[in-house]
């Protein structure tokens, strides 16, 4: 199988600029607000998700040329997925198309891969006997608004950020 890299422009992000590390944040705006027979009710306003990538490596990330003006194609490596009793799942978002989705039963207290068939956002697992769970994972794309990452040279250590 290929390496896949992180990706930001259509860009690798390669590990001599030191092995990506992500983080996927949710973020939302919202009141919790009282109804009138005392009712508690969560109003959402906005909803978005924080992606943050970072590493240590012995050269610079090399993404000076890109336009940060637009959006850009951002493809991950840190998987998403999503867990369900019966196998059938929705896959929120955008998966790699270089990478496709894969599954995983619980039986017992172990997880045995599974085959997986997708249509459109729609998973589904292919049965697994005495399964308790299935988990569909994938890698994400994402278009996002992002600013040009800081670096930073420490010589002592030989390394770039």
């Amino acid at each position: 199988m290929p390496v896949v890299h992180v990706t930001l422009g259509g860009l690798p992000i390669e590990l001599h600029s030191g092995a990506p590390q992500q983080q996927y944040s949710a973020e939302a705006g919202w009141s919790d607000v009282r109804l009138s027979q005392g009712a508690l009710v969560r109003m959402a306003h906005w909803k978005k998700e924080t992606i943050t990538i970072s590493g240590d490596g012995w050269m610079g990330a090399g993404l000076d040329g890109l336009d940060y003006t637009p959006p850009l194609e951002l493809r991950c490596t840190a998987p998403k997925s999503v867990t369900s009793a019966g196998g059938q799942a929705v896959i929120i978002g955008t998966p790699r198309p270089d990478v496709p989705p894969w599954g995983h039963a619980l039986v017992g207290n172990r997880w045995i891969p599974t085959a997986v068939t997708v249509s459109g956002q729609s998973a589904a697992c292919a049965p697994v006997p005495a399964a308790s769970m299935y988990r569909v994972s994938w890698l994400p794309i994402y278009m996002v608004l992002c600013q040009p990452p800081a670096e930073a040279l420490d010589p002592g250590a030989g390394a770039s950020s």
